[in-house]
């Protein structure tokens, strides 16, 4: 898979706990210490992609200011060391924008609010963010890594926010029957994010982007991170990268703003580390109706019509009455 290239592992329990390190980041290390690298696992592509995300979150945790605090990250095994350090850089920045971002939005929400996350697996925002109550956090991931990794969350005792629940969907059957069997509902708001999801071409990408517009409610924001090799692969001479992305989250009904990451970077009053990232960070708004709620303006309209039809019934009988009672006075 091209997008979980250009990634070298090493062991990152080589780094030492900052000052700042809490105790449970340091239980983790404990727990992480005893994993044993010799597992099967460690042959499955998928699972190392994961755990090097993880190990990218767990060094920003542990470092002397960090962006965002993940003490569960390491409790997932053995961890990687990127040979540069803007992977890091720029992934953390992606990761903390969204994280702000998605609570931001999730909380200006009445009643139900539906959170769908396309993950790697090993994404743990359903436990470390503090979701408002009545929050449904539906995980899209590989099915194999999300097993083992909620295994691992469940033995250092991860929960999701009070009155909140956590469902997961088997990335290989991420369609409409799935998520929609475990409750979810396009005529409530829901919030997408796209983050460490397997991407295997541009094709499959689109299924994403067809599922999300099906799917989510007009207005809902769909946001995250999507390999740079996609656009790379279809840009032409006459139009730049923006452009293309524009027309292809367009034909689904999305309106896209690709954000820059030194942009980012200066929100969160950091430097970015030279050097292009392999990931383009967007947030992009749903324009149309959803499917659900295209199928309820559908019965509404048609109960007007057959309201109609009634009503134009009893007003044709009523007049039929009246002339035959006028026909017969005469």
């Amino acid at each position: 898979m091209e997008c979980l290239a250009g990634f070298a592992p090493a062991n990152l329990l080589l780094l030492r706990p900052s000052r700042f390190c809490t105790c449970n980041t340091r239980k983790a290390l404990s727990l992480n210490a005893k994993f044993n690298p010799t597992r099967p696992e460690e042959d499955d592509p998928l699972f190392r992609f994961a755990i090097t995300r993880a190990s990218l979150r767990f060094k920003e945790t542990i470092s002397p200011e960090p962006l965002f605090i993940d003490t569960y990250s390491a409790c997932f095994g053995p961890t990687a060391e990127l040979d540069a350090e803007h992977h890091q850089n720029h992934y953390c920045l992606a990761t903390k924008f969204i994280d702000d971002r998605l609570l931001a939005q999730v909380k200006n929400i009445d009643g139900v609010k539906q959170v769908v996350l396309l993950t790697d697996g090993m994404d743990t925002r359903p436990y470390r963010l503090n979701w408002p109550k009545s929050t449904i956090v539906f995980d899209i991931s590989p099915d194999n890594v999300f097993k083992r990794a909620a295994q691992k969350l469940e033995d250092v005792g991860a929960k999701i926010s009070k009155n909140c629940l956590l469902l997961h969907i088997p990335e290989q059957s991420s369609n409409m029957e799935q998520l929609c069997s475990k409750g979810f509902t396009g005529n409530t708001p829901s919030l997408w994010v796209h983050q460490g999801f397997p991407v295997i071409n541009l094709a499959h990408f689109k299924e994403t982007l067809s599922l999300v517009s099906t799917l989510a409610m007009k207005g809902c924001l769909f946001l995250g991170e999507m390999p740079v090799w996609l656009a790379e692969t279809e840009i032409g001479m006459k139009c730049t990268r923006n452009e293309w992305l524009d027309k292809l989250f367009m034909t689904y009904g999305f309106k896209v703003n690709i954000i820059e990451y030194d942009e980012v970077a200066r929100t969160y009053s950091r430097d970015l580390v030279p050097g292009e990232f392999k990931s383009i960070l967007f947030v992009a708004e749903h324009l149309r109706f959803s499917d659900d709620q295209m199928e309820t303006w559908r019965r509404v309209y048609q109960r007007l019509e057959e309201e109609a039809d009634e009503e134009g019934e009893r007003w044709a009988s009523t007049m039929q009455v009246e002339y035959s009672y006028e026909f017969t006075e005469l």
